[in-house]
């Protein structure tokens, strides 16, 4: 058994480098894992979508993408770590903290990952065919967030705050997140002389910082110029917001 779990997991980190080229039959329930440090552990439920089995692998990184299970060092276990999914059946992945020194007055963030690797086809779906398959990585983002933290998760996106900065040849918004709270952004404007000027994206760190590029503005905005946000929650909605940029 061990041999065949070895063998499985060398094929399984050298598909690694060709995962995400194709859509995944094993689906994931949300599009991201929050995890309340009080709680000890989550579940994560998985769902094969596909007439066929698929063999599994599902590991947890602290932020490369590159990373393979038997390369990472994170506070968490999972289990079952490798495993078999029947046609149009579920799993539910457990993952359990361990101890480690985490901050206690932010979130930490982490990722998920979820590789499927398909049945080799029979000699019969093979005959007189060329055939490629790919190994597809789901990979979420994990919030491991400490017990009481001040505030709360959803208010957190409308307290960030806005300032204009020169960039290169333009102008950017530099927002300030002064919570414990990850605050992730996935559409972003500002109003300048009634004119919208849309602007980068990205995901702003607890009690950090992140200068996004407005595209297209030859001029600084004025303090006050309107600026309005979409963010995605704990449930993978999105949620819009409105702010100004600060003198």
């Amino acid at each position: 058994m061990n041999t065949l779990i070895r063998a499985a997991r060398v094929g399984l980190l050298a598909m690694c480098l060709f995962a995400g080229a194709a859509n995944a039959s094993v689906l994931i329930t949300g599009t991201r894992v929050v995890f309340p440090a009080q709680d000890g552990e989550v579940t994560v439920r998985l769902t094969n979508d596909n007439a066929h089995p698929a063999l599994v692998e599902a590991w947890i990184d602290n932020g490369d993408p590159k990373s393979t299970p038997d390369k990472v060092t994170v506070p968490f276990l999972i289990t079952p770590p490798l495993f078999r999914m029947e046609a149009h059946k579920d799993q539910d992945l457990r993952i359990i903290s361990t101890p480690a020194q985490l901050p206690s007055d932010r979130e930490s963030l982490f990722w998920l990952n979820v590789l499927e690797i398909p049945p080799k086809p029979s000699a019969q779906e093979s005959a007189g065919k060329n055939l490629l398959q790919f190994a597809i990585r789901s990979r979420l983002k994990l919030f491991y967030r400490p017990a009481h933290l001040p505030g709360d998760a959803q208010t957190a996106p409308g307290k960030v705050t806005w300032k204009a900065v020169a960039d290169d040849q333009g102008y950017a918004l530099e927002v300030h997140n002064p919570t414990p709270y990850h605050v992730t952004i996935v559409k972003l404007s500002v109003d300048v002389d009634g004119k919208p000027y849309s602007a980068d994206i990205g995901m702003v760190d607890p009690l950090g910082s992140l200068r996004l590029k407005i595209k297209g503005l030859t001029t600084s905005p004025a303090s006050g110029s309107s600026v309005a946000y979409d963010i995605v929650n704990d449930y993978g909605a999105t949620a819009s917001f409105k702010g100004s940029v600060s003198p």
